[in-house]
């Protein structure tokens, strides 16, 4: 009798051992931090993931690229994510190794607060990135009415919105701004962090959202935003001139022909500040999700394994929807296989 009690004892320690490893092994919290270009559908992958994952949850900070990078170095989060992707000499840093994945791509729109609300203002490529020199300054200048003779344009000083913080949109951005006007490049630059302009006219506002509230406040603004920012804030944004000579308005069409535009490489790292193509929205980036390789948490790598995974299915299925780019079918491969690096 005495066996068979301790025996029974042993199978419910045993089968409460099994439950506790099991409890533990499906409760996982994964933390994130950074870009908040892509916040808009990152936060929706993570919240439809977290309900049908079972005992998977994702917590994700947006706070900004050069942030959550920094977060990752110190180990305070899981993952990042970041616009600007990462730097070498950061990589080098990180000993469990690094795995860089696009997980999504988006295009950065002009956003504008006019008087009398005019819609579909055009702005040349010369235009625009002069307007960021500081070098034009007011609505009425006489290169914006040419490029918009049906439009009424008041003689409004232009008031500039830019972010305050380290920016992998502004890096995205100035990349561009750098490319197509020999000016900027060599008074400005690019990064995620640049010297914009002295000027009272230049105001600097925390993330995708703070530039995008900024803007829908300040008569006469402009200012530079994640497409998916202006669609949800219902702001007006400007038609921008390609490397084709074309005006063009964001959209899934003319981000997926500025994507094919560069073949993904190896490293999963490419950029398009110029993209080719008579469609191709000109301002269009890949933005990225920052892994270790080595993670000393079997049960953690996997659920962010299945992250990934749930983002490349599942979650492309509503990019458009929210003023993203669906990832073109190849980098979807590229990006499931180096998932696996992932351990």
């Amino acid at each position: 009798m005495k066996s068979l009690m301790k025996s029974a004892a042993l199978a419910i320690a045993v089968s409460l051992c099994a439950t506790s490893a099991s409890f533990a092994a499906e409760n996982v919290r994964l933390t994130g931090s950074g870009a908040s270009f892509p916040a808009p559908i990152y936060l929706t992958w993570f919240k439809d993931f977290s309900k049908k994952s079972d005992g998977v949850t994702v917590d994700y900070q947006s706070k900004g690229s050069g942030a959550g990078v920094q977060d990752f170095l110190n180990k305070t989060v899981d993952f990042a994510a970041s616009d600007s992707a990462m730097k070498d000499e950061d990589i080098a840093k990180v000993a469990e190794g690094v795995q860089l994945l696009p997980m999504t791509a988006g295009e950065i729109v002009l956003a504008y607060n006019l008087p009398g609300n005019p819609k579909g203002l055009k702005l040349p490529r010369d235009v625009y990135s002069n307007i960021f020199l500081g070098k034009i300054t007011r609505w009425n200048d006489p290169q914006i009415v040419a490029a918009n003779p049906d439009l009424k344009l008041s003689d409004t000083p232009i008031t500039v919105v830019v972010r305050a913080d380290s920016s992998g949109t502004t890096a995205v951005f100035t990349k561009h701004l750098a490319t197509v006007n020999a000016e900027f490049k060599q008074a400005l630059g690019e990064g995620n962090t640049v010297n914009w302009p002295a000027s009272d006219k230049f105001i600097k506002s925390p993330k995708n959202d703070g530039v995008t509230a900024t803007v829908r406040q300040t008569p006469g603004a402009i200012g530079y935003i994640e497409y998916g920012f202006a669609k949800l804030a219902k702001v007006d944004f400007a038609q921008l001139q390609n490397k084709a000579g074309n005006y063009v308005v964001p959209n899934a069409e003319s981000g997926a022909e500025a994507l094919a535009a560069v073949k993904m490489p190896e490293n999963l790292v490419a950029w398009l500040p110029d993209p080719d193509g008579a469609k191709s929205y000109p301002i269009t980036s890949y933005t990225w999700m920052i892994f270790r390789k080595d993670n000393g948490n079997p049960a953690k790598a996997k659920a962010m394994r299945e992250m990934v995974e749930y983002s490349l299915t599942e979650g492309q299925k509503i990019a458009d929807s929210m003023g993203y780019i669906p990832l073109p079918q190849s980098v979807v491969e590229q990006v499931r296989k180096a998932s696996a690096n992932i351990q």
